[in-house]
C-alpha cells in the first residue's frame, strides 16, 4: 500500500478504511446513489463506488473530474437508475479503460449527480468499457435515468442552433427542426407548452472543455472555418459518447468525433419570372451604421466594430442584395444619421452602384438610432409624390416611424405603394404593464406591437391615393410570429401574408423563414399585399442565407470569411416578392 492510501486508511474506522482501498470489496452500487427521480437519495453521504473510467475530463480547460460508471455485469437491471457518475476531482489516478475504486460525498451540484470530496482513488486494473446504451428519446425523464453513461444516437439528429459554437463549443441538437409555435398556433397556453416542450427536448453536442471561446472551434471535426462549416438543418449521425448534464443542458460529451452531414445546402438566388413584373426585395442589415463615413468612427453605436469589420458587412449586404436582382430594396436596421453624402443610405446606395438611388425624408425619422430605408433602380423604377413617414399617436415620441412611397415602373401605367415598417422587439429591457411578458408565446412589448399596428393600418387608409394604383405592400421586420396578434390586425384589415400564403408553415414543415431563436424557426419579416394586390404577386419567398449560417462567421466576429459572399451577410433571411404590374 502507497504511503498516502495507508495514511488515509489510518484516519478512517478500520472496517471502512479497509473496504475503502480493496478492489473487489463490497461497495455502493451507482445505482442506489443515483436513484429514480432527478435528485440522489444519498446526497451529502460518504460512500465508496468501484467501476469504470469511461471518459477523463481533467485535461486542460476540462471539468476537473471523470466519469465511472458501473462494469456492464454489475448493474441492477433497472432502466430508470443511472449506472454512472461524475467524479470530481484533479487527481490523476484512472485512464480511461481502468476500473477504479473512489471514496468520496455525494453531491448534487446544478442538477448533475455527482462525488466530491474525493477520500481516496484505487487503481483496480484494465477493465472493458461498458457497453453504450441507445438513446432513443430526448425527453427529460429518459435522459436522467442515463446520467453520466455511455450512449449511443442510433438516428441522425438535426442541429438546430449554434449561437454557443465560439463561446463554449456547443452545438443545439434536436430529433428534427423545430417551428415557433406562434407560426402556426394562436399565442396562449398551448403554444407555450409546446414552446417549453420544444425547449425540453434537446441535446447539445459539447467538447468535453468548459473553456469559453475555444480555438479551434471544434466543431465540425477539424475546426470550422470557410471551407469546413455546417449550416442549421443539417445532421449529425454516429453520434456517442457520455451523457451528462451541466450548465442546465443535457448534452453530449462525445469519445470520438460525430459524421456532420450537410442536408441543408446553400440555395442560390431565385430566379426572376419571364413575364413582366417588379422584384421588391425586404431585409434587416444586422445594423448597418458606416462610422463617420470617411473610414474612422469606430466602433459605433450598433453595428461593426472595426473599420474591417464594415467593410466586410458591405461587401457582404452588396453581393446579398444584388444577386436577385431586385428593382426596390426595403431595409431596417439603417443607421439614422441622415442622408449626406457620408449617411449609411447614400454609401449603401453608393456601394451597390450608379444606378441606385434611395427615399430622402430629413427630419421625419424619429429619434431611435435606427430606421427603415427604401432603395430602388433608377433606370428601372420612378418614385412618385413626396415619401411619408407616420411621426403621430404611438410614433409621436418613441419608435421607428413607417415610410411610405408610391413607385411606378419606368413607362408604365399602374403603381404601387410600399410601406417599411419595423416594429418593437421582444426584448423586456423597460418593459412593464400590458408590455409584460403574457407567458402567451409572444414575448414582451407585444401590446406595444399591436397597437402600432393599429396605427399603420389606419395610417395608410388616409394617405393620399395616387393615379393607378394597383395596391400597397406593406413590408419590413415586425418582430412578430405569423399567428401573434400584430399579424392578427393586418390580416383582420385585409392584408395577405404572401410567404405564408405560398408556403404555410405547420408544426413539421415551414421551409421559408427569416429567423431562428435558441433552436426554433420561424418569420419576423413580411411582405403583406392588400386585396387589390394580392392577385397581382406572382411570388413570394424567403432566401435562406443567414438565419442558418453560424453565428461565429457574423462580420462582428475575427473568424468571419472576408470575401464577397451573401452567406451571414445578417442574421435575417430576407424576403422577395415579384409582382406583375
Amino acid at each position: 500500500m502507497a504511503p498516502w492510501t495507508l495514511l488515509i486508511a489510518l484516519l478512517l474506522p478500520a472496517s471502512q478504511g479497509l473496504a475503502a482501498n480493496v478492489c473487489g470489496a463490497q461497495a455502493t452500487p451507482i445505482s442506489e446513489i443515483q436513484g429514480r427521480g432527478d435528485t440522489s437519495p444519498l446526497a451529502g453521504d460518504r460512500v465508496t463506488v468501484e467501476g469504470v473510467l469511461t471518459f477523463d475530463a481533467r485535461i486542460d480547460g476540462g471539468f476537473d473530474g471523470f466519469y465511472i460508471q458501473q462494469a456492464d455485469g454489475e448493474t441492477d437491471a433497472n432502466p430508470e437508475t443511472s449506472e454512472a457518475l461524475f467524479i470530481y476531482t484533479r487527481e490523476k489516478t484512472g485512464a480511461p479503460g481502468e476500473r477504479l475504486r473512489v471514496t468520496g460525498t455525494v453531491k448534487e451540484f446544478h442538477g448533475l449527480t455527482e462525488l466530491t470530496d474525493i477520500q481516496t482513488i484505487v487503481a483496480c486494473g484494465l477493465a472493458p468499457l461498458p457497453h453504450a446504451r441507445i438513446l432513443t428519446l430526448l425527453w427529460p425523464e429518459a435522459l436522467e435515468s442515463l446520467e453520466n453513461m455511455r450512449v449511443r444516437v442510433d438516428q441522425p439528429l438535426t442541429i438546430v442552433d449554434s449561437w454557443n459554437l465560439a463561446r463554449y463549443g456547443e452545438l443545439t441538437l434536436a430529433s428534427g427542426e423545430q417551428v415557433i409555435p406562434t407560426e402556426y398556433l394562436e399565442p396562449g397556453p398551448q403554444a407555450k407548452e409546446l414552446a417549453d416542450r420544444n425547449r425540453q427536448r434537446k441535446l447539445m453536442l459539447d467538447d468535453g472543455r468548459g473553456v469559453r471561446e475555444p480555438r479551434p472551434i471544434p466543431w465540425p471535426p477539424g475546426g470550422l472555418g470557410a471551407e469546413n462549416s455546417f449550416r442549421s438543418g443539417d445532421e449529425i449521425r454516429e453520434l456517442s459518447g457520455i451523457l451528462d448534464y451541466r450548465f442546465d443542458a443535457w448534452r453530449i460529451q462525445p469519445g470520438e468525433p460525430p459524421i456532420f452531414r450537410s442536408v441543408n445546402a446553400r440555395p442560390p438566388a431565385p430566379g426572376r419570372p419571364a413575364e413582366p413584373h417588379v422584384r421588391i426585395m425586404t431585409m434587416n442589415l444586422e445594423n448597418y451604421f458606416n462610422g463617420d463615413g470617411a473610414g474612422g468612427g469606430f466602433p459605433t453605436a450598433r453595428g461593426a466594430p472595426t473599420a474591417m469589420a464594415f467593410e466586410v458587412q458591405q461587401r457582404r449586404l452588396v453581393e446579398a442584395l444584388r444577386r436577385p436582382d431586385p428593382d426596390i430594396l426595403a431595409v431596417t436596421e439603417l443607421e439614422n444619421d441622415g442622408y449626406g453624402k457620408n449617411s449609411a443610405i447614400a454609401q449603401l446606395a453608393n456601394a451597390l452602384g450608379p444606378k441606385w438611388a434611395f427615399v430622402k425624408t430629413p427630419g421625419a425619422d424619429g429619434q431611435d438610432k435606427i430606421r427603415t430605408g427604401l432603395l430602388y433602380r433608377r433606370d428601372r423604377i420612378d418614385a412618385e409624390a413626396p415619401p411619408k413617414r407616420l411621426n403621430s399617436g404611438v410614433f409621436s415620441s418613441r419608435g421607428r416611424p413607417p415610410l411610405a412611397q408610391i413607385f411606378r415602373p419606368t413607362g408604365q401605367r399602374l403603381a404601387i405603394q410600399v410601406v417599411v415598417s419595423h416594429l418593437k422587439s421582444k426584448s423586456c429591457r423597460g418593459a412593464n404593464g400590458d408590455n409584460r411578458n403574457r407567458n402567451d408565446g409572444q414575448g414582451c412589448y407585444a401590446g406595444r406591437r399591436t397597437e402600432t399596428a393599429h396605427a399603420i393600418v389606419k395610417w395608410i387608409e388616409q394617405l393620399p391615393q395616387a393615379p393607378a394604383l394597383a395596391g400597397t405592400l406593406i413590408t419590413g421586420d415586425l418582430n412578430s410570429y405569423f399567428r401573434e396578434a400584430p399579424l392578427s390586425v393586418l390580416r383582420r384589415a385585409g392584408y395577405t401574408s404572401m410567404v405564408h400564403h405560398f408556403h404555410p408553415c405547420t408544426p413539421q414543415q415551414c421551409d421559408h423563414y427569416t429567423y431562428r431563436y435558441k433552436g426554433e424557426k420561424g418569420s419576423l419579416d413580411y411582405a403583406l399585399a392588400s386585396p387589390s394586390l394580392k392577385p397581382r404577386i406572382l411570388g413570394a419567398r424567403t432566401w435562406n442565407i443567414n438565419t442558418d449560417e453560424p453565428p461565429s462567421a457574423g462580420y462582428k466576429t475575427s473568424l468571419s470569411d472576408t470575401d464577397a459572399s451573401p452567406w451571414r451577410s445578417s442574421d435575417h433571411n430576407p424576403v422577395i416578392t415579384d409582382i406583375r404590374l
